[in-house]
């Protein structure tokens, strides 16, 4: 069953969700299609909203096709694709070049985003990932290793649909997975919703303007 758009997976997410509303979670957007998802869920549940800035790395001659994943951080982190790399005949200069294109490309968007804001106080906490959805998984991936590094009390990945052998493959990496929807046969992640516009980077801002950073609230005895 397709959502509406965003929004409403996000809605639908909190309620799935609901057995992590009282651990004082922190909630953490991949930009910029998981945000209308996120901000909904960390609504639902008074929590601070943060983003994790994580890149494609695209075949040069193939962007859509995933040969890896960098994420932002202290120590960033590459998650290499190797089957596609080989396949796709991609050498290590290659490689490279692509990882300093979205280097950059992260770098533009944590200045156009984040700017001075205060980041979310991870450690100690449930961090709940969430994405409008998952491909191949190589950016959740990234992600989901980067929240980890940050030492999490407990790490959740949540997302409205997803292929079935991709969340097969993430369980190793996340405490729990979510997932209102999984299917063997994926396709398109857009086939999943009736409204999958892109995400313009003023929504982004707009959208964590209504989330003030804050510390996460104590856990409920």
């Amino acid at each position: 069953m397709p959502f509406r758009n965003r929004a409403e997976a996000g809605r639908k997410l909190a309620v799935a969700l609901a057995e992590y509303k009282d651990q004082a979670p922190v909630v953490l957007a991949l930009p910029r299609g998981g945000v209308p998802v996120a901000a909904e869920v960390a609504a639902a549940f008074a929590a601070p909203l943060d983003l994790i800035l994580v890149r494609k790395i695209g075949v040069p001659f193939q962007p859509e096709l995933a040969m890896g994943a960098i994420v932002d951080g202290r120590t960033p982190i590459i998650v290499r694709n190797e089957d596609v790399i080989r396949h796709a005949g991609i050498d290590e200069a290659e490689f490279s070049a692509v990882c300093d294109a979205e280097f950059a490309e992260i770098e533009r968007r944590r200045q156009r985003y984040l700017g001075g804001r205060e980041r979310a106080v991870i450690a100690g906490h449930t961090a709940i990932v969430i994405d409008d959805g998952i491909a191949t998984g190589a950016t959740t991936r990234a992600a989901l290793r980067a929240t980890r590094a940050r030492d999490p009390k407990r790490l959740v990945l949540a997302v409205p649909v997803a292929p079935t052998d991709s969340l097969a493959e993430l369980r190793v990496e996340a405490d729990d997975i979510v997932c209102l929807e999984a299917h063997e046969m994926f396709g398109a992640l857009g086939f999943y919703y009736h409204d999958f516009r892109q995400i313009s980077d003023e929504e982004v801002i707009e959208l964590l303007q209504r989330f003030p950073p804050q510390k996460p609230r104590e856990t409920a005895a």
